[in-house]
């Protein structure tokens, strides 16, 4: 069994927020590669599947952020899945908006969510990191991730979530660095195309001058004929 958690806040005066884009990744996924219909378990809302053929269940605890820890543990436990097999994608103010970051265990960086999982089974599961960008001032950081997303956002956003989905099935090969660079690659802007000049038909070829023989009609000097020119040379 393998565990994507999103997380983010319940109720639908949070859905548009900031902090709920571990929620909202996680409705792409269930939407884009067929998941049963979401149903209340574990004190969160889950849903089944598959992803390249590994069984996966989808969870958004609805315990509010700082309390996450209590329906991931309680989901895991039930299901004995060992935290490699666990990835929780979140907000994280620290990156740009639009970057990604993969991480394997390690501390929460003052994320009250990822704190209270660790809190409930250990620091060795894997992290998603969505960039949602910093407010420029530590102490707007609470305002700045429970603010709706800017209609302006959606261009980088829609595009991330929808990257996220398509290449989900690495994620649960285990192949997190694939992934990640699979979504760079698919988010990365596209190379203008430069074309070859094309030569100028309107001019015609410029003709032979009739004093010049053409060197075309000249046959190839052969190894004889050059050697001796050069014995020639030094009886001159």
């Amino acid at each position: 069994m393998f565990v994507i958690v999103g997380l983010g806040n319940p109720g639908p005066e949070h859905a548009a927020q900031r902090h709920n884009v571990g929620f909202m990744a996680v409705d792409v996924i269930h939407a884009r590669h067929g998941f049963q219909p979401w149903r209340r378990r574990f004190q969160g809302q889950t849903a089944e599947g598959t992803l390249a053929g590994v069984k996966t269940l989808l969870l958004k605890p609805q315990t509010y952020m700082n309390l996450s820890g209590a329906s991931v543990g309680e989901a895991t436990k039930f299901y004995k899945v060992p935290p490699e097999d666990i990835l929780v994608i979140h907000d994280e103010v620290d990156l740009a908006p639009g970057k990604i970051r993969m991480k394997a265990g390690g501390g929460s960086a003052g994320h009250n969510g990822l704190r209270s999982i660790s809190g409930a089974i250990g620091d060795n599961y894997r992290r998603l990191r969505l960039g949602i960008g910093h407010p420029g001032v530590k102490e707007m950081v609470p305002i700045h991730v429970l603010h709706d997303f800017h209609k302006a956002d959606r261009d980088w956003l829609v595009p991330l979530l929808d990257a996220i989905a398509d290449n989900a099935a690495l994620l649960a090969g285990g192949k997190d660095a694939a992934f990640a660079s699979r979504v760079h690659e698919q988010l990365a802007p596209a190379r203008p195309k430069t074309e070859k000049p094309k030569p100028d038909k309107a001019l015609p070829p410029k003709p032979e001058s009739p004093s010049e023989p053409s060197t075309a009609a000249k046959p190839p000097e052969g190894s004889l004929a050059r050697g001796l020119k050069r014995w020639l040379g030094r009886k001159e």
